[in-house]
């Protein structure tokens, strides 16, 4: 290992000294800026021969865990975000509606349930509605929301109460 280390020493000294020599007899002028810079070049392989003789399998960069592990977490993230667009979407609908059925002199408490479309986004698959049934407001639900009769569920015991 020392006599590597000293081998390598000697070879980046002898560039250096010969790139010196070179600088010197060279004039002024773009010969020199080129012969220059090709000398850098000449000693920076000289610094680096070191690194083309190493074996960096020592290392073990295996990726394929990273990867496999990087490819849950996205899985995951994917579906939370999913779910909290699920959440938005199903509030958000259930304000439109009961919005709408204040509009109608009707007040509903509302309660929307989404499902995945074809895409993957969460589309308004059903509402369950707590209030007296009013049809202009179930027409507009399956209209406006594409929500059909048949997945309205009303409940006209209670009125306007907050369905859990």
């Amino acid at each position: 290992m020392i006599g590597a280390v000293g081998s390598w020493l000697r070879s980046v000294a002898a560039v250096t000294l010969l790139l010196s020599v070179v600088q010197i007899l060279i004039p002024e002028g773009a010969l020199r800026r080129v012969a220059g810079f090709t000398g850098g070049l000449l000693l920076l392989a000289a610094l680096l021969q070191p690194l083309r003789r190493a074996d960096f399998g020592w290392l073990g960069l295996d990726f394929t865990v990273y990867r496999a592990e990087i490819e849950a977490r996205s899985a995951e993230l994917s579906a939370s975000e999913k779910e909290a667009l699920a959440d938005i979407i199903e509030a958000r609908t259930a304000a439109y509606i009961s919005d709408k059925a204040d509009a109608l002199g009707s007040p509903v408490a509302v309660r929307v349930e989404t499902r995945p479309g074809e895409d993957g986004v969460p589309l308004p698959w059903s509402a369950e509605l707590e209030g007296p049934r009013s049809q202009a407001l179930a027409a507009w639900v399956e209209g406006e929301l594409g929500i059909p009769a048949e997945r309205q569920v009303w409940h006209e015991g209670k009125t306007g109460q907050e369905i859990g």
